[in-house]
């Protein structure tokens, strides 16, 4: 077994932030940030993060519901950060990256610290679809759920999963045929050298994350997004290049043209180079490829056929949304921000879109998220 890496350090964290390991978690050693650990008894929140992130996503997040009275806990997901025990191999162990597997991580972890339920669990970009799964599936469990930038739109209907697999590939090959060819990002992540590509960049780690957490950002004022009429490729072109990329280049190249002058990185309260460096850190030593394999699953025919086993099921506990006004996540797949509100959530107390925020709206604009969670909490409670 390789040499498991140790906590983050003190200075890393916020004051009241520990970070921990917990064993036997659904095959984990999983990596965990907590706040409010010191009160037994308290009611629980879980937090989980999306791509690239950590659990050192909701830093901000964390100590805020720990001060109102709460138990906060934030892991590494599988396929990142520190926890361990998931495979990394592109010809690996796919499967354990499905979704079903990762609600069943969450549930384990919970049992691995004795707790039954959670007041709410709080997803962020590809942590919303998990959440999301985890109260639709055990209400009893997860009590609510907070979805943030990436909607809900219910499980997939019951059709040939082989049809719903192969949409993906074939909108790209629309956006390839287009006068300016381009190339879906979450297909070119399902591509074998989608990590090495960020991996092994020209600019290394620490300034590809620097220019794609930029790119995403409230901070890069070309985001201006609108609802889209349709999944087709002239309407997707209407996206910035990180979701839909020219069609010959990688993710590194494509952000590498939007990197922040060193003004603007001084700049940047959000994400400064000493918290950046937390990322980095992470991302060099594991590369990326257990993030994508997520996407992997999410076009993968036999994991669509798993969900379609929950075609029409709704959430019913109690939900909100929460997103950046400058994210174009909320609108990426059209209709879905909509069936979220109709047909999905049939408790849904709000859909909040937060001012000086783009797609990491927890790191960007910390205390408005805050101030959200907390009253949904209380009204929820």
């Amino acid at each position: 077994m390789e040499p498991q890496p140790i906590p983050l350090s003190r200075d890393t964290l916020p004051n009241g932030v520990r970070s921990r390991f917990v064993e036997g978690v659904n095959g984990l050693t999983m990596h965990v940030l907590e706040a409010g650990f010191d009160s037994p008894g308290r009611p629980s929140v879980l937090l989980l993060h999306g791509f690239p992130e950590l659990a050192y996503s909701w830093r901000r997040v964390l100590p805020a519901l720990a001060a109102a009275g709460y138990h906060a806990i934030a892991p590494d997901q599988r396929g990142y950060g520190r926890t361990t025990g998931w495979d990394a191999r592109y010809d690996g162990d796919l499967r354990s990256f499905r979704l079903l597997n990762l609600v069943r991580d969450a549930i384990g972890l919970l049992a691995a610290l004795g707790i039954r339920h959670v007041n709410a669990v709080v997803g962020h970009d590809f942590g919303s679809p998990v959440a999301a799964w985890c109260a639709l599936l055990r209400p009893d469990v997860f009590r609510s759920v907070v979805l943030m930038s990436a909607p809900f739109a219910g499980p997939p209907p019951l059709a040939p999963p082989e049809r719903a697999a192969a949409r993906l590939g074939e909108i790209n090959e629309q956006l390839a045929a287009l006068r300016w060819p381009r190339q879906h990002y979450q297909w070119y992540y399902t591509t074998r050298r989608a990590n090495d590509d960020m991996w092994r960049c020209e600019q290394g780690v620490h300034a590809f994350l620097r220019a794609y957490y930029h790119h995403k950002s409230a901070d890069w004022k070309d985001n201006r997004p609108h609802p889209l009429h349709a999944w087709s490729a002239s309407e997707l072109a209407h996206m910035p290049t990180y979701y839909v990329m020219e069609r010959d280049q990688t993710m590194a190249q494509t952000v590498a043209v939007e990197m922040p002058s060193e003004a603007e990185i001084a700049a940047c309260t959000w994400l400064p180079e000493s918290e950046l460096a937390v990322y980095s850190a992470e991302y060099q030593r594991n590369g990326f490829q257990g993030g994508l394999q997520w996407y992997r699953c999410a076009a993968d025919a036999d994991c669509i056929a798993e969900l379609q086993i929950f075609a029409g099921r709704t959430i019913g506990v109690p939900s909100l949304f929460i997103a950046g006004s400058s994210d174009w996540g909320v609108y990426q797949r059209p209709g879905d921000f909509e069936a979220m509100q109709t047909t999905a959530c049939t408790r849904m107390l709000g859909c909040e879109m937060v001012d000086g925020a783009g797609h990491w709206v927890q790191q960007e604009q910390a205390a408005a998220v805050n101030r959200l969670l907390l009253d949904f909490l209380q009204a929820t409670t």
